[in-house]
């Protein structure tokens, strides 16, 4: 039985073999990443159906992913991330910026900065107006409540049983106090609660954290989801949709050496992320005919909405000295970090059990707009993603930038291979307005941290430095520093079936073929305000709905 087939994991009953050593399954997911996990666990609970989960990653064990404060290191390590960068943007100087995706269990969630954020009310209302009927805010609004497990809020706004559990730190390091305070004094509004019923404001970033460990999608949903008869994890990278006509029955997987053919008896559901869901489909023959047909590639669905509509957040760091030793700059260098390593290990406790974004919020650019359209996160440290500090000393930093950019990309196949990593290209800040927004976010920024609640902290401003402060300067600053917050999506956007831009519908199937859904922030018509981890389990919860609907 499915012994046989390599890198699966046995099960006891409902996966079967089929012709030529396939194996087969109600279900198959590609993915074990945000929403894989969510669908794994949720279409097979008390179903009847069974499931394979194709991932192409390893194991999530070990402190580098299960620990918050470590969070640096597993985005930029080819064990845990697929390891893609962009093609170079025009608009950044040619600059070629990571594109870090999770290659492990847990997909990003056991990747990102463990910020949770739903996104704004208008963000939902406004898919459903391009189109994907059934996802406003009221009716998204069960979903979210139904993966959380948020004990601090109110029950009309959160969910308290889910298996995703949100958590709220402290806010008790000095420089997370005098943030709050310096807010304030800026003119800007606490709030409690920015996943509730209001987002403006300044307060707590809640975390997908539990009793000092990172809570992503495979702790929340997958080891439950394992557990049971009917669900079997296939480690191998999936190649291509096979085909029986324009039905999808099932997915080509290299799994130890070898092709491997995976069936799928109800339905087969991508959820390999914003780039590899696209470049999934385009290696099947789903998306424009023009581009397939110069690689070679068979046509079995014309969807030129294949890999556009890419889009991201983008942020810079601003960032200051601190003339007292009250950041994390301390827990940086041995044996600081062995020790604080060692306590986390120990009991989950200490500096290692905080992802250290602990304080930020949302505002509005302009009285005129309707919702905020900048987000903050606040860091009591000077340093980059991948861990380099610019500083040889105690700082801090806002990270910043603007929600609702008007620039696109796309995703491309490089070639017909399906083991070359795709093209990227997200033409970031290719809008006029993106440059305003960015000085705008920066000027505020620095507003907020030139406060009184600073003074006895502030030891000078390292970036963008004081010098730069003329819209030139402060253009040329972006465009060499600006970085990815690493929230890609849109490629295989959701909208009505009508729309030859779009990809799949409202119930998340492939328009133009059947048996095929995809199911992640791939099929997002539009970015939301904020990280997009939360959007993308709601996205999965949602579609597990309808694809167990429509399987029934």
């Amino acid at each position: 039985m499915i012994n046989s087939v390599p890198g699966a994991r046995a099960t006891k009953n409902k996966v079967k073999t089929g012709p030529r050593g396939s194996i087969e399954a109600d279900f198959v997911i590609v993915g074990a990443g945000s929403a894989g996990c969510v669908l794994a666990n949720r279409l097979s609970a008390d179903t009847g159906s069974d499931v394979i989960v194709v991932e192409a990653g390893g194991t999530d064990a070990g402190p580098f992913i299960q620990m918050p404060a470590a969070l640096s290191y597993p985005m930029n390590m080819k064990r845990y991330d697929w390891g893609y960068q962009t093609e170079p943007e025009p608009n950044l100087e040619g600059r070629r910026l990571a594109a870090p995706r999770g290659k492990v269990l847990g997909g990003s969630s056991s990747i990102n900065g463990l910020v949770y954020v739903r996104g704004h009310r208008k963000d939902f209302d406004g898919w459903a107006e391009l189109g994907a009927r059934g996802w406003d805010f009221d009716s998204v609004l069960p979903y979210f409540k139904r993966l959380e497990d948020a004990k601090f809020g109110d029950p009309m706004w959160r969910g308290h049983a889910g298996p995703m559990r949100v958590t709220r730190p402290g806010q008790n390091k000095a420089l997370d106090r005098a943030f709050m305070a310096a807010i304030e004094q800026a003119g800007f509004q606490p709030l409690d609660d920015y996943n509730a019923a209001e987002q403006e404001g300044f307060g707590a970033l809640q975390q997908t954290i539990h009793q000092g460990r990172r809570w992503s999608t495979a702790n929340a949903y997958l080891r439950d989801a394992l557990k049971r008869d009917s669900v079997t994890l296939l480690r191998g990278l999936a190649l291509n949709v096979i085909w029986r006509g324009d039905h999808a029955a099932g997915v080509r997987v290299h799994s130890a050496g070898r092709a491997v053919e995976v069936t799928a008896r109800r339905r087969l559901i991508i959820a390999a992320s914003a780039f590899n869901s696209p470049k999934i489909l385009l290696q099947s023959g789903v998306g424009p005919a023009a581009d397939l047909n110069r690689l070679g590639i068979a046509v079995v669905a014309d969807r030129p909405g294949v890999g556009a509509n890419l889009q991201d957040h983008l942020e810079v760091y601003v960032q200051s000295r601190c003339k007292q030793p009250v950041s994390l700059y301390s827990h940086m260098k041995w044996p600081a970090k062995a020790l604080a390593g060692a306590r986390w290990l120990l009991n989950r406790s200490g500096v290692g059990a905080s992802n250290h974004f602990e304080s930020g919020g949302f505002v509005r650019s302009s009285q005129s707009l309707s919702h905020p359209d900048i987000q903050f996160h606040f860091l009591p440290a000077a340093i980059r993603y991948d861990g380099s500090s610019p500083s040889a000393g105690h700082g801090y930093q806002l990270h910043v930038g603007p929600m609702r950019s008007k620039s696109r990309g796309s995703v491309r196949l490089a070639s017909a291979d399906p083991f070359e990593a795709p093209k990227i290209q997200f033409n970031y800040l290719s809008a006029d307005e993106d440059w305003r927004e960015f000085r705008h976010c920066i000027r505020l920024a620095r507003d907020i941290l030139s406060q009184p609640a600073f003074a006895e902290f502030s030891g000078g401003e390292i970036a963008p430095g004081p010098g730069v402060t003329s819209d030139t300067a402060l253009d040329d600053f972006v465009r060499q520093e600006v970085e990815s917050a690493y929230h890609p999506c849109g490629t295989c956007r959701m909208g009505s079936a009508r729309d030859p831009e779009a990809v799949v519908d409202e119930h998340c199937r492939v328009i133009g073929v059947s048996g095929l859904s995809v199911v992640d922030s791939s099929i997002f018509p539009r970015i939301t305000n904020g990280n997009l981890n939360a959007p993308t389990m709601m996205v999965a919860e949602k579609a597990a709905d309808h694809l167990l609907a429509a399987a029934s």
